[in-house]
């Protein structure tokens, strides 16, 4: 299925799944289809999602989500062959039943969250997020590690915020990052508005609908803070060596 021009591929027991390539730049070049995929979490991966997962090479899975997280909901096993990082964008939260109370109350008596929620998300991924990022291009980087697929639980806000650095590091236009990142409502069913679910702690919540400008924010304070993506992510750790090993992977000219 197509949306707004960007395929989304069919992985049974896989939310969200579609490459994060095949975008051009503002240099001319364009960004290579089939190295990098994003998606959902795996584990409610089917037999059947198995095997298509495994037709497209995949070398790494990198998994942002918590510790809790997986211990909840594991990812199902690709095979030896398949290299699984766990390199969550947010840092280690102990949390209480009290505080799972409060949050569980606050969620119900707030009818405006969704929107202020997420722009707190947003903003405190633009705060803390930087050296999570910088390891996941690190070990994209690594020899071998492509194909990849990167995840979180749906893939719609820390596998968005990574992916987008990575794409505008690479020199992918604004324009083209956030359509692509804006694909998620529609593949999720958020186009209709926000979907229940129960959290890792079993709070119900909502899974909010996303928008261009949650993401341009992002992007915004990325260059605010450091001049660029590239400026960030180097800031972060990854390294000059690294940016032009993943140049070199991802970049294709006519």
């Amino acid at each position: 299925m197509s949306i707004s021009g960007v395929e989304l591929i069919p992985v049974p027991g896989v939310r969200n799944f579609r490459d994060a390539g095949d975008l051009p730049t503002t240099s001319g070049a364009r960004l290579a289809s089939g190295l990098l995929y994003r998606s959902g979490s795996l584990h409610e991966l089917t037999e059947d999602g198995t095997r298509h997962l495994t037709g497209l090479g995949l070398r790494t899975v990198i998994d942002l989500r918590s510790q809790t997280e997986l211990d909840v909901w594991p990812d199902r096993a690709l095979g030896d062959g398949v290299a699984v990082l766990h390199l969550p964008t947010f840092p280690p939260r102990q949390i209480s039943a009290e505080e799972i109370r409060e949050e569980r109350d606050n969620e119900e008596r707030d009818a405006e969250a969704g929107r202020e929620s997420l722009e707190s998300l947003y903003a405190f991924m633009a705060e803390t997020a930087g050296p999570a990022i910088a390891r996941s291009l690190s070990a994209l980087a690594r020899p071998g590690a492509l194909p990849a697929l990167l995840h979180c639980a749906v893939g719609k806000d820390r596998t968005g915020i990574t992916v987008a650095t990575l794409q505008s590091a690479l020199g992918v236009s604004d324009a083209e990052i956030l359509d692509h990142y804006f694909v998620s409502n529609s593949a999720l069913g958020l186009d209709q508005g926000p979907v229940l679910y129960l959290d890792e702690y079993g709070v119900e919540r909502h899974s909010r609908p996303i928008s261009r400008d949650l993401l341009s924010a992002f992007l915004a304070r990325v260059r605010e803070d450091h001049g660029d993506a590239r400026a960030y992510v180097r800031a972060h750790g990854v390294t000059d060596a690294e940016l032009t090993t993943l140049e070199t992977a991802f970049l294709r000219t006519a």
